[in-house]
């Protein structure tokens, strides 16, 4: 299976957009667009990741017109959506481009934000270089990462569910969403490549959807999952039915309303 950054995501954006993003996404990214805007004022701020624009436009909303928002993401189709639905937003630049080799000059933002995207990277050594470089001395780095699998019902669910369907070769993906919670492992990485003033905070938050189908809907059809349920000659439909049901017997049908929680990280740019 290609890895989650390779996925194309183009056929579907809609499906992730409409069936996780209030869902699984909004919460976070109004928790982070918070404390970005509290600490810039001025300059400019670098959106690395930032899949249908969930994050984008509540940072928009947030900051001040003066400051230049750059929006990136490594994934064409991702990309592209997010900019023609907030084509109408004012003050900001769209540019595809890699976490961990940024096509932008030594000390050209005042802060960094990625929500929920670097866990996929392979080399994050190398990621956090970038984005130490890219900031200026002082600079914030703020991003957020899923907690662990067991803080997280609808993981232990969609993953328990679709393996359950091939025990032989059960699919992987959500494994990698909750892989890169250890705050001792983010905090090493962090003052190994430039970061000091590191602070490691879980958040939890109540995951709501209108209907447990929906939310199952988001995350088989909305997801890299997907191509491995196709790869092993599966079909979505009945996979999609048994985590809708198995979210309904935790968090209610319609509602589906459960916890969820991130590692929601800021640090500074060592001077």
């Amino acid at each position: 299976m290609s890895n989650s950054l390779e996925h194309d995501y183009a056929p579907v954006c809609d499906l992730y957009e409409r069936h996780l993003g209030s869902a699984l996404f909004e919460p976070y990214a109004i928790d982070l667009a918070h404390r970005v805007a509290a600490h810039c004022k001025e300059g400019s701020v670098l959106e690395m990741a930032c899949g249908t624009g969930i994050v984008t436009r509540q940072l928009r909303a947030r900051l001040k017109p003066s400051v230049a928002l750059t929006v990136t993401d490594i994934n064409p189709g991702m990309l592209d959506y997010a900019q023609g639905k907030l084509n109408s937003l004012e003050g900001v630049l769209w540019q595809q481009a890699d976490i961990a080799n940024l096509p932008f000059p030594d000390a050209s933002f005042n802060v960094a934000v990625c929500q929920f995207g670097i866990m996929f990277v392979p080399d994050k050594d190398r990621a956090f270089r970038e984005m130490r470089r890219i900031l200026v001395a002082g600079g914030l780095l703020a991003f957020s990462v899923w907690d662990r699998m067991e803080n997280n019902p609808w993981g232990i669910i969609a993953h328990e569910t679709v393996g359950g369907f091939f025990p032989d070769n059960p699919p992987q993906f959500f494994k990698a969403p909750c892989s890169f919670y250890d705050s001792t492992v983010l905090r090493r990485l962090l003052t190994a490549n430039g970061f000091d003033k590191v602070d490691i905070q879980a958040v939890p938050k109540t995951c709501y959807s209108s209907t447990a189908r929906s939310l199952a809907i988001g995350l088989i059809e909305g997801a890299p999952v997907l191509a491995e349920i196709q790869e092993r000659g599966g079909s979505s439909e009945p996979i999609v039915d048994a985590v809708a049901t198995a979210l309904a017997q935790t968090g209610g049908d319609n509602p589906y309303r459960s916890t969820m929680q991130a590692i929601v990280v800021t640090a500074r740019a060592s001077k």
